[in-house]
């Protein structure tokens, strides 16, 4: 008699003690991943450490690069086809997307493959090895020559064929690994302003525009609203396409903050949300101060995008031999929570290994203290961490 009122008590008590558990929070929790001053990608057993580390740390996505330097960190049929490089060399005989993603889904974390290298076709190399195989596909500044800025060189973003070749390399990954979806950031879509003079887009303009010429001034506001309008499409033209290999893909930009985002490098982001062409946004909120950095935030939070559901900032931690205070990390996910954003992406993964994990444990003892789900649904939802 005592078991059986036992039983009878702790079922009445049961649905009440499991609803006064606290639910894990809704909050997107991520971290970029690159090739270049880390060393994660070089073998399977330092991707499962890092995916390991991230899972401790209760971060539920991940972007490793996939396009870096003209090349994929995967066997591209794509690469192959037109350049005969099917994968960085360095990576030769792996594929670092697919043990990544194996490491990451069996942890229930997601992953969005980065295309970080966007329409640029090289970094110093004059064009690259893309533009010494298509010379037609160069983008050209005022002057006819190829279009150069901050270091990197470009290929035309309104050129069909390149176009179609950014398609192909993100329709590779979502098609054949199944990833939570794909990311382009500054420079994808992107051009930079300076541009849109060769002769290919000309006669482009010329057609849609009465015959007329394309401005001489690079910033002129009509001018401007043309080429933006044709990454916008652009956009427009991705999330469709990775919606219909599967509605569940996920399209991420990570574009620069606006307007200087549309007048620098013509990325009209606040127009690819009223199109439908974006699932997520983290604007690259850089900063290096705690004044500077709430103002782009305070900016973000008053501009019409702001209702867009999924925003979420973009936070410098590590550049160079720069790496954000423990003190200025904390106030910046706290003013995020303050101003309704629920969520946050570090550019990038080293920064939280510096100092003995440093940044990493000031998250876990504060803001990371519990794991979080992801607020919008994506594949691995369905998978659960095993270890």
């Amino acid at each position: 008699m005592f078991f059986h009122r036992l039983i009878l008590v702790f079922a009445f008590l049961y649905p009440l003690l499991a609803c006064s558990q606290p639910e894990a929070p809704a909050e997107l929790r991520g971290v970029w991943l690159t090739n270049v001053d880390s060393k994660v990608l070089d073998s399977r057993a330092s991707i499962a450490e890092a995916m390991q580390f991230l899972k401790d740390h209760h971060f539920n996505i991940v972007y490793p690069v996939v396009w870096n330097k003209a090349m994929t960190l995967y066997p591209s049929a794509v690469m192959d086809s037109l350049f005969g490089v099917k994968i960085d060399p360095a990576y030769s005989g792996r594929d670092p997307l697919k043990e990544l993603i194996e490491e990451a889904h069996v942890r229930g974390i997601a992953v969005g493959p980065w295309f970080e290298f966007g329409f640029s076709s090289s970094y110093q190399e004059n064009g690259g090895m893309i533009l010494k195989k298509k010379p037609e596909w160069a983008a050209k500044n005022r002057e006819g020559n190829l279009l150069k800025k901050n270091g990197f060189e470009w290929m035309n973003a309104y050129h069909p064929e390149v176009r179609d070749f950014l398609m192909a390399l993100m329709k590779e990954v979502s098609t054949h690994y199944p990833v939570d979806g794909i990311q382009g950031d500054d420079r994808l879509p992107a051009q930079p302003s300076e541009g849109g003079y060769s002769e290919y887009t000309r006669k482009l303009y010329a057609a849609e525009n009465g015959g007329r010429e394309v401005p001489s001034a690079h910033d002129d506001e009509s001018w401007l609203k043309w080429r933006a309008d044709k990454l916008t499409t652009f956009a427009t033209d991705v999330h469709e396409e990775m919606k219909a290999i599967d509605p569940a893909l996920l399209v991420t930009w990570s574009p620069s903050i606006y307007p200087w985002s549309y007048e620098e490098y013509l990325q009209d982001w606040p127009a690819w949300i009223q199109a439908g062409a974006a699932d997520v946004i983290h604007p690259q909120c850089y900063r290096y101060d705690l004044k500077s950095y709430k103002k782009v935030i305070d900016d973000l939070k008053n501009q019409e995008s702001s209702r867009f559901p999924h925003l979420y900032p973009g936070v410098l931690m590590k550049v160079g031999t720069y790496t954000i205070s423990p003190d200025l990390l904390l106030d910046c996910v706290q003013y995020h929570r303050k101003k309704g954003f629920h969520g946050e992406v570090f550019f990038f993964y080293e920064g939280l290994r510096e100092n003995n994990d440093r940044l990493a444990s000031v998250l876990l003892e504060s803001f990371y203290s519990k794991p979080a789900v992801l607020p919008l649904p994506c594949r691995s939802q369905v998978i659960s961490p095993s270890r």
